[in-house]
């Protein structure tokens, strides 16, 4: 994955004529086949960092959040760009569930999201394990930390599961991180400190009054 390819996907898909601040040190560390960390404010691009690298990725990339109602901003973002994107969720008919997990295994889906709990399925794991899966990301990705204020016990089989199903990449992405978080995270996937992008928290748009 090129960081040309990156640049042209930025124009051709996306429609914007430059990254954010941190965006392209992120995607730079995925291309180079690196995991990474994308610690930046709401609002600032880190859906992005996942998004433009998965249509760049020979295989599948993998979504998983702590609550799918987070994703649907982003799945109908992917779907206005004409982006190969579905969700696997509990609310969806039978039929809808078969066709959506198909398509998974035949590699017409570029981005498949699912909320964490769906890995406890064992019939969902073995479906897995016939899909091409290049890039984890892991949204929400301090529910990992004990250290943290959110944490979900079904985060820290997230790891195990990258080894088992033999994903080469994983993508962690979050707002909110204490140093020690941010430790654990990386420590837990094994991510390289440099490979950690954190912007800063200020937001331009907010203020006190």
């Amino acid at each position: 994955m090129a960081m040309s390819g990156i640049d042209n996907t930025l124009k051709e898909i996306f429609g914007f004529n430059e990254f954010r601040p941190g965006q392209q040190q992120v995607m730079a560390s995925i291309a180079a086949g690196a995991s990474a960390a994308a610690i930046f404010p709401t609002g600032a691009g880190k859906s992005l960092c996942y998004q433009l690298p998965a249509l760049l990725e020979p295989g599948m990339t993998l979504v998983v959040s702590p609550l799918l109602s987070l994703m649907k901003d982003q799945l109908d973002f992917l779907k206005s760009k004409n982006i190969a994107a579905a969700k696997l969720d509990s609310g969806m008919s039978a039929e809808d569930y078969r066709s959506t997990l198909e398509k998974a295994r035949l590699g017409k889906l570029k981005i498949l999201m699912i909320a964490v709990e769906r890995l406890k399925n064992e019939r969902f794991r073995t479906q897995l394990r016939q899909m091409k899966v290049s890039l984890l990301v892991v949204d929400e990705a301090h529910c990992i930390s004990e250290w943290g204020h959110n944490f979900r016990p079904d985060y820290l089989k997230l790891p195990l599961y990258q080894k088992d199903f033999g994903i080469g990449k994983v993508l962690l992405l979050t707002a909110t991180a204490t140093p020690r978080v941010i430790d654990d995270m990386c420590e837990k996937f094994a991510i390289q400190r440099n490979n950690v992008v954190q912007t800063g928290f200020f937001r331009k748009n907010l203020f006190l009054r």
